[in-house]
């Protein structure tokens, strides 16, 4: 699978939805903007909890997204993992399935290690 295809595909459905459902998209924006201000938690945490709700799920969308924010936000792979391994974890087999599939993400996203088998 191609996360970037696959990201472009998304956001062209999204743009017709968003013509449909202006005021919606605004106001889930709008949350958005706020829900990710830095305050007692910084962006990237709040990325990576929302990385595990997407896992949790199982939504290729949030997950696509959610790993876009976080290579924006310079997250390495080691923190890229190690919140994987706890999102695995709370998760069960589902979520471990899920996880690499955020980890494809990611290293497509970031140009990583490709061709590693899970």
């Amino acid at each position: 699978m191609s996360w970037s295809e696959f990201m472009q595909d998304t956001l062209k459905r999204l743009d017709v939805m968003q013509r449909e459902t202006p005021e919606t998209f605004s106001g889930f924006n709008q949350m958005g903007r706020a829900a990710k201000t830095n305050g007692a938690l910084d962006e990237k945490t709040k990325e990576l909890i929302a990385l595990g709700i997407a896992i949790s799920t199982r939504c290729d969308s949030c997950i696509a997204f959610h790993v876009k924010s976080l290579v924006r936000l310079r997250t390495t792979r080691e923190e890229f993992c190690e919140a994987l391994a706890m999102i695995a974890y709370m998760g069960g087999g589902p979520s471990v399935a899920f996880s690499a599939k955020a980890l494809e993400a990611y290293d497509e996203f970031t140009g990583g290690p490709a061709g590693s088998s899970v």
